[in-house]
């Protein structure tokens, strides 16, 4: 048999990507991440040990974004392609508010791979978004994950305090504590973090309780550098220059240049200040400030809106009428241009970023023949190391960052020596061709580690072949309860024949699931989850899925778990009969107990992974982190080829909120527990008035579950 190359899935979720004229510096969410993953997907496929690349991003239907981001499939080589999923609302969001919409997202990328009917060999994440979703793949798939962060809730946080933001500012507009958390979700389940620089993994992830540098390698992103090259002789003139004259009253001057995205994080307002600070550097040179194309300041989004509102204030301020030019468009085919034309002017490319993960127009630039001066963190400190074409200077300081801009173009030899320094430095290190290399490498090192089998999907239904549609319910207080609503319940159930099938998902070990459940005359189900999660087993015979056991005893160490947990207060274990093998039951004194963040922080420092469920304020079980009620209902669905929109899930507990979400049709019965109130205004997740199996009942009729099937979405959502 031949052998099969590498199916690769990448995931970036948020911003606007597409394969072509790339709107780089539209928004916040539209700018180096997004050339990076497109030209990451293009460079994969055209290595011969890789058959497939599918990145995966949301699909769009807005009138104020291009139609292309509404396409569900666009072609970016011949082996790579962007696969849009719909999640959520239909419009365009910003990232922070895209959390409640990830479990749907995750789910239609399960129904996409079922389309194709192929596992990906490995998952490649990008942001604290797409690693959430890249998890919750990885864990259901049982393939590795490699995830790159691209920029870090941490860092950013500690960054935004500095400045003076106040940590309730920061929580309202970042969703904060929810990125970072979904990083450690990320970091705890990755076979492999790749970092652009060495300071990114000794210093900016260091912050997580997930810090495991072991698994992380530096790997210089890639530049296509066929479009970054020095100015000729006889270069032409290009479209761009005109736009610049326009502002310029002598555009011979050397260009101090910025690219870069209306962003506060960009930091412009000191670069703007380091120009008009410095009288020498003043007289010297013109400031070309390209942030993002515009047609109204006024309706753009905030942040971007009070950047260059500061810019055009600054330039009043200071007085820099026909030294400054901020241009309103410009097309992608510009970029290359302007660096060209930066060099020709023997001038300057600045990048003066508060943070900065990579710094690709830096590469860009240095490729071009522009000497740099850059933030001295993150990607530019590996850059200039590699490059050797300018200086670091701190963000803060606009008065060195002048002298350092002015050093440059004051200087006729060092501006050349610079600027050869940067050509052979670029050109040495930051190919995509050297960067395909390493990363290969490093993965078939993790799937050598993994020893995973590539498999297929199995299209056909040995079980459950007549089925379009399943119910599974939480047993106590939710399915049990009530016996007059549970009578009226089976017997709606028995109606709808063999196209409906009947689960429950339960935190009761087996035989006690089956023992309770005959005590109120419900039938043998079709299948069982118990053990919150952890077993899954089939009616007839209760035949146990082996597939699922052997997935999830990933990273399971049990024994080790209970030894750290070990005088832990208001912490008991619960009897041996209780214990599974891949579940640990303590009861809880909630008086007593440390918040169970303390308690997978502790867990997370000693490189123990599992899941913490925390219920009804009695109960804590530990799981394998592929374990849990939800990802027994995904892995069901994919294996069984079940739409989500067809499986209806109802609970009332802690034990049930990963099950409830996504794009399953979720029902919280009346009798709920306190722990699912944050579920309130989630997509569909319906909150009945009917308590135990009346308040199913209400939910099947929610939804039509019986007839036609009504998901009953609506456009909801945070602008």
């Amino acid at each position: 048999m031949e052998k099969r190359g590498l199916y690769v899935v990448m995931v970036s979720v948020h911003g606007l990507i597409r394969g072509h004229n790339m709107e780089l510096g539209r928004d916040a969410d539209t700018g180096g991440q997004i050339k990076y993953v497109v030209e990451l997907a293009r460079a994969l496929a055209e290595h011969p040990d890789v058959e497939r690349v599918d990145l995966l991003t949301r699909q769009v239907f807005d009138p104020k974004v291009d139609n292309d981001y509404a396409e569900p499939e666009e072609k970016i080589g011949d082996k790579a392609r962007i696969i849009r999923l719909p999640a959520g609302p239909r419009r365009y969001f910003r990232k922070e508010v895209l959390w409640p919409y990830l479990e749907a997202f995750a789910d239609e990328a399960l129904q996409h791979l079922r389309r194709v009917g192929q596992v990906p060999d490995y998952i490649h994440s990008h942001y604290a978004d797409a690693g959430y979703v890249g998890a919750r793949l990885s864990q259901l798939l049982g393939v590795p994950l490699v995830h790159t962060g691209h920029s870090l809730g941490v860092d950013k946080r500690r960054r935004l305090e500095d400045k003076g933001v106040l940590p309730q500012n920061i929580e309202r507009n970042y969703n904060m504590s929810t990125r970072i958390e979904a990083e450690e979700i990320t970091l705890g389940n990755a076979a492999l973090v790749i970092a652009s620089t060495s300071q990114e993994i000794e210093q900016q992830y260091k912050a997580y309780d997930n810090y495991h540098p072991k698994r992380m390698r530096v790997i210089p992103p890639g530049v296509d550098i066929s479009r970054f090259q020095p100015p000729t002789v006889r270069q032409k003139k290009p479209a761009i220059a005109a736009t610049l004259e326009r502002f310029l009253s002598e555009p011979k001057r050397p260009m101090v240049l910025a690219i870069s995205r209306a962003d506060e994080r960009k930091n412009i307002a000191t670069l703007v200040r380091a120009y008009a600070e410095n009288p020498d550097l003043r007289e010297a040179a013109n400031l070309v400030v390209v942030a993002g194309n515009r047609d109204d300041i006024r309706k753009l989004e905030k942040g971007a809106r009070e950047v260059l509102s500061e810019l055009l204030l600054l330039i009043d301020r200071y007085d820099l009428y026909g030294k400054v030019a901020y241009p309103k468009h410009h097309e992608p085919n510009d970029i290359p241009d302007l660096y060209r034309l930066a060099a020709q002017s023997r001038g300057v490319f600045v990048n003066p970023a508060l943070t900065e993960p990579f710094g690709l127009t830096l590469i860009e630039a240095a490729a071009s023949g522009v000497p740099l001066v850059a933030t001295e963190d993150g990607g530019p400190c590996d850059i200039m190391r590699h490059c050797k074409s300018g200086y670091l200077v701190d963000p803060l300081d606009a008065d060195t960052m002048g002298e350092k801009i002015y050093e440059v173009i004051s200087s006729k030899s060092r501006w050349q020596r610079l600027s050869r320094a940067g050509i052979k430095g670029a050109r040495s290190t930051y190919t995509w061709g050297g960067h395909v290399e390493t990363y290969l490498s490093e993965v078939r090192s993790v799937l050598g580690k993994m020893n995973k089998a590539k498999k297929r999907f199995s299209l056909s239904r040995s079980r459950l072949p007549t089925v379009d549609r399943v119910m599974i319910c939480d047993i106590d207080n939710t399915l049990l309860g009530d016996r007059d609503g549970l009578k009226q319940l089976l017997r709606r159930l028995k109606e709808a024949g063999d196209r409906v099938a009947f689960g429950v998902a339960t935190g009761r070990r087996l035989d006690s699931a089956l023992k309770v459940l005959d005590e109120w005359g419900v039938p043998m189900p079709d299948l069982l989850i118990t053990s919150v999660g952890s077993e899954i087993h089939y009616g007839n015979g209760l035949v146990e899925d082996q597939g699922w056991a052997r997935h999830i005893n990933y990273q399971w160490k049990p024994e080790t778990l209970k030894k750290a947990l070990v005088g832990a207060p208001g912490l008991r274990l619960q009897p041996k009969v209780d214990q599974r093998r891949f579940k640990l039951s303590y009861f809880v004194d909630p008086e007593k107990m440390p918040n169970v963040n303390a308690i997978r922080t502790c867990l997370r420092k000693r490189d123990l992974h599992c899941k913490l469920i925390y219920s009804h304020q009695s109960f804590l079980d530990l799981l394998p982190i592929r374990a849990s009620k939800g990802l027994a209902i995904r892995y069901l669905m994919m294996k069984w080829g079940l739409a989500p929109d067809r499986l209806l899930v109802a609970g009332d507990s802690g034990n049930d909120i990963e099950m409830l979400r996504g794009e399953t049709l979720g029902v919280v019965v009346g009798n709920y527990s306190p722990e699912v109130e944050s579920l309130v205004g989630e997509p569909r997740i319906y909150f009945a008035e009917g308590e135990y199996a009346t308040g199913i009942l209400e939910g099947t009729d929610h939804y039509d579950f019986f007839g036609e099937v009504s998901t009953c979405d609506g456009e909801e959502g945070e602008e």
